[in-house]
């Protein structure tokens, strides 16, 4: 596992080559001990958990449009900036990780205490 250690206990792990989101939206990575999904919207790129925190469904499965993450199961969405559930949904925010690239690799941060 490539880590990358930073102040106040966080890390960059690297999740992934950059080249294997070519022409995908949503692909499923393991890092650092955890299912996470790296959503690719527009130009822009983000790192969520990977199941939806109302029934577990696989977000994998699931579609990306106009910054928003939406659950295949029961077609909530979640916003991909901050994890914030669509209204009329009663269950907690989806958790959101910062995510770069550098280089040819693109890198999550965590907290190194999850680190397994």
């Amino acid at each position: 596992m490539e880590v990358e250690p930073l102040s106040g206990g966080e890390v960059w792990v690297r999740a992934c080559a950059r080249a294997a989101l070519a022409g995908r939206a949503l692909l499923p990575v393991f890092v650092a001990g955890r299912h996470l999904l790296l959503v690719r919207d527009g130009g822009r790129l983000f790192a969520t958990e990977r199941a939806c925190p109302h029934e577990g469904a696989d977000l994998a499965a699931g579609r990306c449009s106009g910054g928003r993450l939406f659950c295949p199961r029961h077609l909530a969405w979640f916003t991909l900036a901050d994890g914030t559930v669509s209204p009329g949904w009663d269950f907690r925010p989806l958790v959101t990780y910062p995510v770069r690239s550098r280089g040819a690799d693109v890198y999550v941060r965590i907290g190194s205490r999850d680190l397994t």
